[in-house]
């Protein structure tokens, strides 16, 4: 009788019952108390199924919302009913309805009955912790709070921005330092005695009543003054995520739970019928002693709080979704674009495909549908090749396009004509190799033998577009690998630029070897753009091209190779 159990209980009823009867056949006397929200009838049947065990008793009920002096106003009261019934208690636990003992009851009296003067209440100064949630740490302290931050929100929010321009300040009782942590504790009967008898126990209380959120701060300051051995811990397992929500135990937590070795935990889910069973109905006889220890699945928590705010690299989900800024990785793996290779070199996908090995597309957002490699209409993880599907998101087109062949580099082309919402997105992804030889798109302008005064009309449409894109290329946020060439200085040595790009998408002891792709033929493409010029189309984005361009070096004049064969 070492141990008394407070419980504070507002739902599942069923659940309270069945954890009271556990501690109260270790000899614990349970003082319970029931929110007053609860129905009367409802209450009345919880007290009448506890009857029979003359150790459980209930103490006088309260309003008990999130954040308002009700909760400690009903621990207050459970505890001096426990202190004045139970003479022979030396701890004092706080739980609540939805905790749950994880280790023989008479492993925890054993523990403190070994430690007789000591409390475990978590309890740290505001500027030492970084718990808080929503922006209030010591303000919580300074500023009054009348209003419930649920139920009257508006108000609340309203109510600190004029105390912040008052510049209000509320006087802290003498010898009172504000403390905050975990609500739970287990106190020692000599310290609890000391806080609810104080005889500045009113002053105490009111100003603790319009502190924010009370029940993390009341017991944690008061504890400071009266105990002589504080361990700033609590003997309960509570798990909180980013958002200041507590995690709620399921059956599948069976197995973390017994690695934490800890002596409760919450929360924990009411049709958890596993757990409860296991705990109470078949508890563990082979006694650990072992001191409770949540670090053991603090890493694993960790890891669900990093999974659940970055979740994998290129990889969406509901809880970072849309927000942007939250996504880890625009994309989930490398790949590479090229813009104007297609156009400058006849068949050049099937020769990087056959050079590199990575699977090579056409122009994946072409305005008539995307050109998946080897004319697949749905790729990996069904992705059609339908272009107003694709355009509907286009962003999410590409990452569901490299999520799914992940593991294998992707490559395609992409031009001017193809949807323009996709190159943001390209350019602020770390991931993108993006190649670019300016001023291509004119060279099927130059072989078509359409109309000229169509083909001025689409080059000027085309330059615009290509314009467009260079300028979110190259703008200072963009994130991707980037490399731009006009076509000029591109055809002047193109081994080069080609040598690099292969290089970076495969190691060149793995390439293949393989012939140089074959360049169209430019033999009057000087003369094309210059027409261009005389009727008023100024193509700059080619660069200074050359109307009658010299005749390149042969062969055997060549300087360096066309690729590096080991």
């Amino acid at each position: 009788m070492s141990l008394g159990i407070l419980m504070l209980v507002h739902t599942a009823l069923d659940r309270a019952e069945q954890v009271a009867r556990h501690w109260a056949r270790a000899g614990c006397p349970v003082v319970i108390h029931v929110d007053s929200n609860v129905a009367q009838a409802t209450h009345d049947a919880f007290v009448t199924a506890l009857s029979d065990l003359p150790q459980v008793l209930f103490s006088r009920r309260h309003r008990c919302e999130w954040g308002t002096w009700g909760l400690v106003a009903a621990s207050q009261d459970a505890a001096d009913l426990m202190l004045a019934q139970f003479a022979g208690v030396r701890h004092v636990y706080l739980t609540s309805g939805s905790c749950l003992p994880l280790r023989p009851v008479a492993e925890l009296i054993a523990y403190l009955e070994a430690r007789p003067e000591t409390d475990f209440i978590e309890s740290a100064t505001t500027a030492d912790v970084p718990w808080t949630v929503g922006g209030l740490d010591h303000e919580r302290f300074t500023l009054f709070f009348p209003f419930s931050w649920r139920r009257h929100r508006a108000l609340f929010d309203r109510f600190v921005r004029l105390q912040r321009r008052l510049r209000l300040r509320r006087p802290m009782p003498p010898g009172v330092i504000p403390h905050m942590g975990s609500q739970w504790w287990c106190l020692t009967r000599k310290t609890l005695q000391a806080i609810l008898h104080d005889p500045a126990r009113a002053r105490h209380d009111r100003y603790f009543r319009r502190v924010w959120i009370p029940d993390e701060s009341y017991f944690q300051s008061l504890t400071r003054l009266y105990a002589t051995q504080v361990e700033s811990r609590s003997l309960t397992l509570s798990k909180f995520d980013f958002q200041g929500k507590p995690h709620i135990f399921y059956d599948d937590h069976l197995q973390l739970l017994r690695r934490s070795d800890c002596f409760v935990a919450r929360k924990i889910w009411p049709h958890a019928d596993r757990l409860y069973r296991a705990f109470l109905d078949h508890p563990e006889t082979a006694a650990t002693r072992q001191d409770p220890n949540p670090g053991k699945i603090d890493r694993l928590f960790a890891k669900a709080v990093s999974r659940r705010t970055r979740g994998r690299a290129g990889l969406y989900m509901q809880s970072r979704f849309p927000c942007h800024g939250w996504e880890n990785g625009v994309t989930a793996g490398k790949y590479s674009v090229f813009q104007g290779f297609a156009e400058l070199f006849r068949d050049f996908a099937p020769w990087l495909a056959q050079v590199t090995g990575t699977q090579v597309h056409g122009h994946l957002y072409a305005p008539e549908r995307a050109e998946f490699a080897d004319g697949q209409t749905v790729l990996n993880g069904a992705l059609p090749d339908s272009a107003a599907a694709r355009d509907a998101n286009p962003r999410a087109f590409l990452t569901n396009l490299i999520w799914n062949t992940r593991g294998s580099w992707q490559c395609f082309q992409y031009g001017p004509r193809d949807t323009p919402d996709i190159v943001w997105h390209l350019a602020r992804d770390p991931n993108a190799q993006i190649s670019v030889i300016s001023g291509a798109w004119a060279v099927p302008l130059f072989t078509s033998g359409a109309p000229f005064a169509d083909l001025r009309a689409e080059a000027a449409r085309l330059q615009r577009a290509e314009h467009r894109v260079l300028d979110q290329l190259r703008s200072p946020e963009a994130k991707a690998r980037i490399r731009i060439w006009t076509m000029a200085e591109f055809i002047e040595t193109p081994m080069e630029p080609l040598q690099l790009i292969l290089d970076e998408i495969a190691p060149a002891a793995a390439r293949r070897p393989a012939a140089p792709p074959e360049m169209a033929d430019l033999a009057g493409f000087g003369q094309f753009l210059q027409t261009l010029k005389n009727q008023g189309m100024h193509p700059y984005l080619m660069g200074d091209f050359p109307v009658d361009p010299q005749p390149r070096p042969a062969a055997g004049q060549t300087r360096r190779p066309y690729l590096v064969k080991k």
